[in-house]
């Protein structure tokens, strides 16, 4: 009777010693003012998202759309344009403003190769090498102008160091004849894609009607002495202003 009494009392003790007590809530202190900057993980899954859905545009996979297709499109509607421009007072003297990069030229092999990361060393070795493709809509639009008589002007961003490279390049891929190619002098470095590609335009207009201006940034076609009709070709994989 004894030892039952002394083993309840015993279990009794040890309920009340295991019991927990009653705690504070958990309190976290104050975060500092740069937690508000995006953690890089989730950012990194995203551009690596978009990288792959920006290889599927290009290669016509995926739901984006068909990079190609688009490109013609866009060719299509500039020679729909220059066709029934140039038979509308055929004295002016018309010209018709080209970029190159992503417009006459295709990059795609060097963006693809380098996972979309601009590296200047990397591009102007590419840009040496002369390789880069037409785009075929580009070279249907340049054909057509140099069959209406329509003068031709590239403007591009590269340098002037690489004139004969890029020359080359244009000629071994079709683009045999042009008035005149414009490209970047070292005192016009400073300038924004924006002014410098407006000022080139202005060289132009001094002695042309400059009816039709494609390329793949609004950079290449918004400014002063602006086309008649201008047309932008889809860029997705990068953005210069």
């Amino acid at each position: 009777m004894l030892r039952t009494r002394l083993a309840s009392i015993l279990i009794g003790f040890a309920c009340v010693s295991l019991t927990p007590k009653a705690q504070h809530a958990p309190v976290t202190a104050p975060q500092a003012a740069s937690e508000s900057i995006p953690n890089l993980g989730p950012l990194l899954n995203r551009v690596n998202a978009l990288k792959t859905e920006l290889r599927q545009y290009h290669d016509c996979s995926g739901k984006a759309g068909c990079y190609s297709k688009d490109l013609d499109q866009q060719a299509d509607r500039a020679i729909a344009f220059l066709r029934t421009r140039a038979h509308r007072k055929a004295h002016d003297r018309l010209a018709m403003v080209l970029d190159i990069d992503e417009t006459a030229l295709s990059n795609w092999a060097e963006m693809n190769a380098a996972n979309f990361e601009y590296n200047s060393k990397d591009f102007n070795a590419w840009a040496a090498s002369a390789q880069a493709p037409a785009i075929p809509g580009t070279l249907r639009l340049f054909k057509t102008a140099e069959e209406l008589g329509v003068s031709v002007f590239f403007i591009t961003g590269r340098p002037e160091t690489q004139r004969a490279s890029t020359e080359a390049n244009l000629r071994l891929q079709g683009f045999d004849k042009w008035d005149r190619l414009i490209m970047r002098r070292a005192d016009q470095q400073k300038l924004t894609a924006e002014q410098y590609k407006s000022a080139a335009r202005g060289v132009v207009a001094g002695k042309f009607r400059i009816v039709l201006n494609v390329g793949d940034q609004w950079s290449d076609l918004r400014g002063t002495n602006p086309a008649e009709y201008s047309v932008k070709y889809p860029d997705p994989y990068y953005f210069i202003k």
